[in-house]
């Protein structure tokens, strides 16, 4: 969970039967049936072949029900249970592609790290913005953002995570210098890994992010990863760098768990 954002509020609601209360339904947000629409529409502009491959599982499922159901002496009954088991395949598809897709989008866009980290569910705190930043070099009298170098942290049952994306040198000096700093304030007991973000030799692309950062060995309690996050927070609010003008990770837009697996 995050901790440099404040929680969504609730829902209206209205009372139903025996006095319970019920959601009302956000007219601004999309129902199920479109959101399947938009992240099918944006999976085929992006991987054209995700239509092809969605066709492929269903027929497979179906030519399956259908052997089934000739074996069985049952073909009528096999087809009608194999077509929501053809469209839950497709749909299994669509949620595996589009998560490509997504990665693929926010590859190589600074603080892209922060959003990859949104993935992160209970027992697992990080920060929205860098706990450390060196901005790029400058590009027709600007700031080339997309040189610049980051360090993302996260703190849970493996301990404290520090994650460098943009320019290998300069996010390796960065997230160095950083470990050095969280080992003073937790100590020798508490683990600190670090995570090289990017495409290329000896770094982590995003979409295996979540799953290396889960991978580390658990070492903490929930309270003792809540008890170093405090410690974190405090650290942070002495130290955190500026962030370069004309760059706000906070605002990185976050990919919807829900939308990447088709529902």
């Amino acid at each position: 969970m995050s901790t440099s954002t404040t929680p969504a509020g609730d829902a209206p609601q209205k009372k139903g039967l025996f006095g319970r209360r019920k959601k009302v339904k956000d007219p601004k947000k999309p129902g199920q049936i479109a959101q399947i629409r938009q992240v099918f529409a944006m999976t085929r502009k992006a991987d054209p072949s995700a239509v092809w491959w969605m066709l492929l599982a269903a027929l497979a499922v179906m030519v399956v029900a259908v052997l089934i159901g000739l074996w069985l002496d049952q073909l009528i009954y096999l087809i009608i249970l194999g077509l929501p088991l053809a469209l839950l395949a497709a749909v299994l598809i669509l949620g595996r592609k589009a998560e490509r897709a997504a990665f693929a989008q926010i590859e190589g866009q600074p603080g892209a790290t922060s959003a990859v980290l949104g993935q992160l569910r209970r027992g697992w705190y990080y920060d929205q913005e860098p706990v450390a930043a060196e901005a790029g070099g400058t590009m027709r009298g600007m700031r080339d953002l997309h040189n610049a170098a980051m360090v993302f942290r996260a703190v849970g049952k493996p301990g404290v995570v520090l994650l460098a994306e943009g320019p290998k040198g300069a996010a390796q000096r960065l997230v160095t210098a950083e470990r050095r700093k969280v080992a003073r304030v937790v100590g020798d007991e508490v683990p600190v890994h670090t995570v090289m973000v990017g495409t290329g030799e000896g770094l982590v692309p995003l979409r295996q992010v979540v799953k290396t950062v889960k991978g580390f060995p658990k070492k903490l309690t929930n309270d003792e990863a809540a008890v170093i996050q405090q410690r974190m927070k405090a650290l942070g609010g002495r130290n955190r760098p500026p962030i370069p003008a004309g760059m706000d990770p906070s605002r990185t837009p976050r990919m919807s768990r829900k939308a990447l697996r088709g529902r």
